[in-house]
């Protein structure tokens, strides 16, 4: 049986990251994914300025478009915010593409790759774990969790309740005729309002159009109605072909916990999607750097570690999304007190969120005082 110093469960954003920020140190490490690789991956493929700067290697052979413009209505298309900037602030990408890629970087550090390989159980067996696979048995002094929302491996850890906040999603890849497709292919698009308590989105790639629908709200919806009435609204009259894929995000993360025994959570398996935009590719990123510089900050001591994690996510990542979870509250709740702020300070809230997706300032931390602030203005 093989032994390894960590076990990566997923191949995604951040089981790659970390695998590559492991490897490079010299710390023995592999990659346990259930399919072949490169394979398609459900996702809106809006890779956010923040994370992109952040990245340690090139990643122009994946890019599929770059955009400088951000455009975002609200009521229903009755209202638009324009915000610019002269770097890229949505780079967009496949994540068959994108992931493969940072596996292929982490590999040139000696990471190994073992493709079609399903975990079934994990065993502990003298502080060490044993990994059962379809195709065998490996062993490792860590495991980390990367394998996204769904986290077969977070199961069999011992989390046994999810504690996050999930919301539904559907993504389409879509081909239009030229004549759309040119029309649609200049900016990004949000739409606000076009889903009760959610947004629809416009995602130009290579050859074709991402266009996707998500509610923050619970309960039972139709998306796919809303799904066509985004065509219409984008005035869609042909589609060539349509692949539909529904998926669950995660926009709060776990209240019970990231490391359990020797079991590390990461990504969207520990619910760190960004709760405003629900990009999940830059905090994917981001965490995996963090449970990386842990384990090599500590000598993989376990104990040390955990503490070393923990720390790293309280710095920024938990108290952003803390922030975030706030205003998508505020942005996604139609009501009176909302349509008023924004349409006096609209265009501000809007520079503001473009230059947080841009990486030029960080989410605001004292978010909740603020819109009280701007609240008693409108009332008294």
């Amino acid at each position: 049986m093989k032994h390894f110093s960590v076990a990566i469960i997923g191949s995604g954003p951040s089981g790659a990251s970390t695998a590559f920020y492991l490897g490079k140190q010299g710390i023995s490490t592999v990659i346990i994914e259930k399919e072949t690789l490169p394979r398609y991956k459900t996702c809106g493929g809006g890779f956010v300025n923040r994370g992109k700067k952040d990245m340690p290697f090139d990643i122009s052979e994946v890019v599929e478009r770059e955009f400088y413009k951000v455009d975002t209505y609200f009521n229903n298309h009755d209202t638009c915010y324009h915000s610019n900037k002269k770097e890229p602030i949505i780079t967009m990408i496949m994540r068959d593409a994108f992931d493969n890629l940072i596996v292929e970087k982490a590999k040139e550090f000696g990471v190994t790759l073992l493709e079609n390989h399903k975990l079934l159980n994990i065993e502990y067996v003298d502080e060490k774990s044993i990994l059962k696979t379809s195709q065998g048995e490996i062993s490792a002094d860590f495991i980390i969790a990367a394998d996204g929302v769904l986290s077969p491996t977070a199961k069999m850890a011992g989390w046994k309740e999810d504690t996050r906040k999930l919301i539904p999603a559907l993504e389409y890849e879509v081909e239009v005729s030229g004549k759309d497709f040119e029309r649609l292919s200049k900016s990004v698009r949000f739409d606000i309002d076009a889903v009760p308590y959610g947004y629809a989105w416009c995602f130009p790639k290579k050859n074709h159009l991402s266009l996707g629908v998500l509610t923050t709200k619970k309960g039972k919806i139709n998306l796919k109605e809303y799904y066509k009435k985004y065509l219409a609204t984008l005035e869609i009259n042909e589609i060539i072909k349509e692949d539909a894929h529904g998926f669950q995000i995660p926009i709060a993360p776990r209240t019970d916990g990231f490391v359990k025994n020797n079991v590390f959570l990461i990504g969207d398996a520990a619910g760190f999607a960004e709760p405003i935009t629900s990009e999940g590719i830059s905090n994917a990123i981001l965490s995996g750097k963090y449970v990386a510089e842990a384990f090599i900050e500590s000598n993989l001591n376990k104990d040390l570690a955990e503490k070393i994690y923990l720390e790293k996510l309280n710095i920024k990542l938990l108290p952003e999304l803390k922030s975030g979870v706030l205003l998508s509250k505020f942005l996604y709740n139609k009501n009176p007190v909302r349509n008023y702020l924004l349409n006096k300070y609209g265009q501000y809230f809007n520079n503001i969120m473009v230059d947080i997706l841009h990486g030029d300032r960080p989410f605001p931390t004292n978010v909740s005082e603020k819109l009280k602030k701007k609240i008693k203005e409108k009332i008294f």
